[in-house]
C-alpha cells in the first residue's frame, strides 16, 4: 500500500511541475542503522566461590544481578538475620540520619516482659527497665550490634504500634524491595517461621550497608548505652579477611547465619588498589569452623577473580550508518570506561541513536548503556565521520527514494 502511494505521489509532482523543487531541497531519505553485537567485548571470568552445603549468595548491590549462589536455592530459616530487616523497615518509617540519636523511645512494661522471657529462654537480651528512656539509636545499637531480641520486639512495637502493624508493614517493605521469597512472623528470626532465600538475604546486607544510619553503626566494635550498659559488636567476624559483619547468629532451625560486606582487592591488601565491596548471606551453616573455612575460600576466590575489565573503549562502534547514496559512518564511545568487576557471564550493551540522513563528523547521536553486575555505565557515542548530502544530481535521477522522505515528512490528515 505504501508503495502504491509514494508511486502515485511521484506521478502528482511530475504531473504539477514540483518534481526539480522537491528533489532538490526535500528531505533525503534516512540511513540505516546496524547496532554491533558487543556483548563479547568484556572477558568472561570465573565466580567466587561458594559452598554447595547450606545456602548461600553474594551481589555487588542490592538492584545487581546475582553474582554467584551455592547450596539450597529454596527459603529456609534465616535466624537473626531477621533484626537487619526490622532495622531497615523501622528506618524506613522512622527515619535516622548517621551519627543522630533519632526520637526517644520510653520502654513498656509489654517490652520489660519480653527481656524476662528472653533471659529465662537464654537467647539474647541486652537489659532495660520499664520507664527507661532510649534513644532510637541506642535502641538500634543493642538489636544490631549486641544481637538483642528485646530491642528488636521493642523497636517494632515502638515504630508501628504493636507487633502484628510491624509484620504488617515488613510485608510492604519486602514486597516493595523485590524481596519476595522473605517471610516474617516476628521481628527476631527466633522462630523458624521466619524464612528467606540467601539471594533475598544478599541483597538485604546490600540495603542495610546503603543505608547511613545502620553502616555508622556497624562500623564500631562496641557500644554503651543507657544505665551506662555496654557491649561488644558480636556481628564483627573475620576482620583481618575484608568482612564487615551485619548479622552473625545461631538457632537450632537457621544453623549458623552470617550477613556481611566483604571489602574485596586484587591480590590481597598489599595490592593497594580501592576495594570492590560483594554483599553477602551464609545461611544453615552447619558449624563457625565451616563457617571460617567457607569465609576464607569465598575472600580467596574473589581476590583471584577480580579483574579490571575494559567496558567500553574510546572510539569503538556500536553502530554503523550507511545511506542510501552509498556513504558510511560509525557511531562511536567518546570515552573509555572500565571497571573492576567479576564478569561471569557476557555484558550487556543497550544503544540508543538516532536516526540521521545527513551529520557532522562529531556530532552527538546517541549513547550506550552497559548493565554490569555493579550497575549501569552510561556512555556518549558520536558520529566519527561526515555524513554529507549526495548533491543535486543523485536527487535528481532517485525520484522514488526522495518523494517517499518528502511524503513521510507530511503530517497526515
Amino acid at each position: 500500500m505504501r508503495a502504491l502511494v509514494v508511486l502515485v505521489g511521484v506521478f502528482v509532482i511530475l504531473a504539477i511541475g514540483l518534481y526539480g523543487p522537491a528533489t532538490l531541497v526535500g528531505p533525503l531519505p534516512t540511513a540505516s542503522a546496524a547496532v554491533a553485537d558487543a556483548s563479547g567485548e568484556a572477558p568472561v571470568t570465573a565466580a567466587p566461590t561458594l559452598p554447595s552445603t547450606g545456602a548461600s549468595a553474594i551481589v555487588a548491590g542490592a538492584d545487581s544481578p546475582v553474582l554467584a549462589a551455592g547450596g539450597l536455592t529454596e527459603a529456609v530459616p534465616i535466624g537473626g538475620t531477621a533484626k537487619a530487616i526490622t532495622a531497615l523497615v523501622v528506618l524506613d518509617a522512622k527515619p535516622m540520619d548517621a551519627g543522630a540519636q533519632g526520637e526517644t523511645i520510653t520502654v513498656s512494661r509489654d517490652d520489660y516482659d519480653s527481656y524476662v522471657r528472653y533471659l529465662a529462654e537464654r537467647a539474647r537480651a541486652v537489659p532495660f527497665i520499664t520507664g527507661e528512656t532510649w534513644t532510637q539509636r541506642e535502641m538500634l545499637q543493642a538489636m544490631l550490634l549486641g544481637s538483642s531480641n528485646n530491642h528488636a520486639d521493642s523497636l517494632a512495637r515502638w515504630a508501628f504500634g504493636s507487633m502484628d502493624a510491624y509484620l504488617a508493614a515488613a510485608t510492604t517493605w519486602l514486597a516493595k524491595n523485590g524481596l519476595t521469597s522473605i517471610s516474617l512472623v516476628d521481628a527476631t528470626g527466633l522462630d523458624e517461621g521466619d524464612v528467606g532465600t540467601a539471594t533475598d538475604l544478599a541483597r538485604v546486607s546490600a540495603l542495610a550497608y546503603a543505608n547511613p544510619a545502620i553502616a555508622e553503626i556497624m562500623s564500631f566494635t562496641e557500644a554503651r548505652v543507657t544505665g551506662n550498659r555496654g557491649f561488644d559488636n558480636l556481628a564483627a567476624y573475620a576482620a583481618d579477611e575484608g568482612y564487615r559483619g551485619l548479622s552473625r547468629s545461631y538457632t537450632d532451625q537457621a544453623g549458623v547465619c552470617f550477613l556481611f560486606a566483604l571489602d574485596v582487592t586484587v591480590g590481597g591488601a598489599a595490592a593497594g588498589t580501592t576495594p570492590v565491596t560483594l554483599y553477602g548471606a551464609f545461611l544453615r551453616e552447619p558449624d563457625w569452623d565451616t563457617l571460617d573455612a567457607d569465609l576464607t575460600t569465598l575472600a580467596t576466590s574473589a581476590s583471584a577473580t577480580l579483574a579490571q575489565t575494559p567496558v567500553v573503549t574510546e572510539g569503538q562502534a556500536f553502530v554503523t550508518y550507511t545511506t542510501p547514496w552509498g556513504e558510511t559512518a560509525h557511531g562511536v564511545a567518546m570515552a573509555t570506561e572500565s571497571r573492576m568487576l567479576w564478569v561471569t557471564s557476557p555484558l550487556e550493551y543497550t544503544v540508543d541513536a538516532k536516526q540521521l540522513s545527513t551529520g557532522s563528523k562529531g556530532e552527538q547521536i546517541g549513547s550506550v548503556t552497559v548493565t554490569t553486575p555493579d550497575g549501569d555505565i552510561n556512555v556518549l557515542l558520536e558520529l566519527d565521520q561526515r555524513l554529507g548530502d549526495p548533491g543535486p544530481m543523485w536527487r535528481l535521477t532517485h525520484p522514488i527514494p526522495v518523494i517517499s522522505a518528502f511524503i513521510d515528512s507530511k503530517p497526515l490528515g
